[in-house]
């Protein structure tokens, strides 16, 4: 397969219009990719609470709209990132859009573990409940967002669920970048998954973006790494490659804790 992070920078002088039409026109320039991933948030910004209610939209509203066609267009399965979901009987959600090649709604993720303990995302925003994966002609993905990456009882339940490879759209700041490639690794040795994990670029209200798009392999190892700055990070990797680690050191099998029956 081949993958293409699209690493946009979040500038808080562009328009969001503006912005959801350069990110359309990336992922159309991704034809020939079979995947292609947005990060968390990029409309808005991730750290940009105070816009995150005039920016919210119904889940198929102008972005839902311009990545489905974007999709389409591209021929590509794209991870739209995520957008501020108003729902119009419930509070606002954190919800990524996954499409497929022909533009349709393959899932969406609403995000489970929201940041900011007592402020921010943590009050503004409704947590989700379910988790997600989706059925790829090569692989199935596992849906994660952004804080998610630091709660591995989500990602257990992901590869319980049959995901394969872990997508992750991420606003994350440059002040924990460290964290955030050594939780990208851990949860990829840990489940012996793939890990494709997407941040944005620029600043998020004043909050500097870690940027360093990753795509890790079931062994942990960093199989390709973006910088900075706003970029397109493109990898092929071999979804085999799970199952075929998970049959050479099968340590999922010797799990314990967590299991329902314990197991004896």
């Amino acid at each position: 397969m081949r993958a293409s992070l699209i690493q946009i920078a979040v500038d808080e002088g562009e328009p969001v219009e503006s912005r959801r039409r350069r990110a359309a026109a990336l992922v159309r320039e991704q034809a020939g990719a079979d995947l292609v991933v947005l990060p968390e948030l990029w409309t808005t910004g991730a750290f940009a609470f105070d816009r995150f209610a005039a920016e919210a939209e119904p889940l198929e509203g102008p972005t839902y709209e311009a990545m489905a066609k974007a999709a389409s267009d591209a021929g590509v399965w794209l991870h739209a990132g995520s957008i501020p979901e108003r729902d119009p009987e419930g509070p606002l959600y954190n919800t990524s859009l996954l499409f497929t090649p022909s533009g349709e709604l393959a899932a969406a993720y609403r995000k489970i573990h929201r940041f900011g303990f007592d402020k921010g995302e943590a009050v503004l925003m409704g947590a989700g409940r379910e988790l997600v994966t989706a059925r790829l002609p090569d692989t199935t993905l596992g849906l994660a967002t952004c804080y998610d990456l630091r709660f591995p009882e989500l990602f257990r339940g992901l590869v319980d669920a049959g995901a394969q490879t872990l997508v992750l759209c991420a606003g994350w700041p440059e002040r924990r970048r460290e964290h955030w490639t050594l939780l990208a690794r851990a949860r990829a040795v840990e489940d012996q998954a793939f890990v494709l994990a997407c941040g944005t670029a620029g600043t998020h209200a004043g909050v500097p973006q870690a940027g360093h798009s990753i795509v890790v392999d079931p062994w942990g190892e960093v199989l390709a790494e973006a910088g900075a700055d706003e970029e397109v990070l493109t990898v092929d990797f071999d979804p085999a490659r799970t199952g075929a680690t998970r049959e050479q050191f099968p340590a999922l099998k010797d799990r314990v804790l967590g299991l329902d029956p314990p197991r004896r």
